[in-house]
């Protein structure tokens, strides 16, 4: 719309395609659209809760799927995790010290020059006081449908708690089950979250509203 307001004399058309692009970014800014489906497909799949009592002596791994690091070696690795990386280890950790004698799979190779997930994800969950002899890594699988297939080829049809971001829990769900592994839903970072009443920023659209779309 710019280039034809500026760059032609078909002033019309480029004045039409600025307002409706102008106006789909103000929309998107105030979540309302996106909001409402990002949170139906986050709330699929609730929370793993107390997993202790119903998977102890059962489940013995627990997978977590990483969601990007950065490479910078000049930053600690838990500045170096994307905000989902960080929250799926979090919650992987969490659910292992439910489960006395478990495992922690982590997975998650290089993309585009970035650092494996998987190794970024190891050296904070050490950090963390995890013992490394717990920890098992895929530091190569650049894509949820490969990871699947390694899982698989590890732990074959044995149940294990699948840790990654809400909203990626459905697909990544579909692509275990098709590649024949047995994963029960563990969701984290959840974008979309209730609070009561309205927040005077509520009226304004936000970077949050076209975050939701974004996802």
């Amino acid at each position: 719309g710019l280039a034809l307001v500026w760059l032609t004399r078909r002033q019309r058309a480029g004045k039409w395609l600025t307002t409706l692009g102008a106006s789909a970014l103000l929309l998107l800014g105030y979540g309302a659209v996106s909001g409402r489906l990002l949170a139906t497909l986050e709330r699929r799949h609730a929370p793993a809760a107390d997993v202790s009592a119903a998977a102890a002596g059962r489940v013995r791994w627990v997978v977590v799927l990483g969601g990007g690091s950065s490479a910078d070696a000049g930053l600690p690795a838990v500045m170096r995790l994307s905000e989902g990386s960080l929250a799926r280890l979090v919650e992987g950790v969490h659910l292992q010290r439910q489960l006395p004698g478990s495992r922690l799979l982590l997975s998650g190779g290089s993309v585009f020059g970035s650092a494996p997930d998987a190794e970024t994800m190891r050296a904070l969950a050490v950090g963390l006081g995890v013992d490394p002899s717990t920890l098992d890594l895929d530091p190569v699988s650049p894509d949820t449908e490969t990871q699947a297939e390694v899982v698989r080829a590890r732990l074959g049809a044995e149940e294990f708690y699948l840790v990654t971001s809400a909203s990626h829990m459905p697909r990544s769900l579909a692509l275990f089950r098709k590649a024949g592994t047995n994963p029960l839903p563990a969701p984290t970072h959840f974008i979309t979250q209730k609070n009561r009443g309205v927040a005077p920023w509520s009226f304004f659209p936000s970077s949050g509203g076209l975050r939701s779309a974004e996802v």
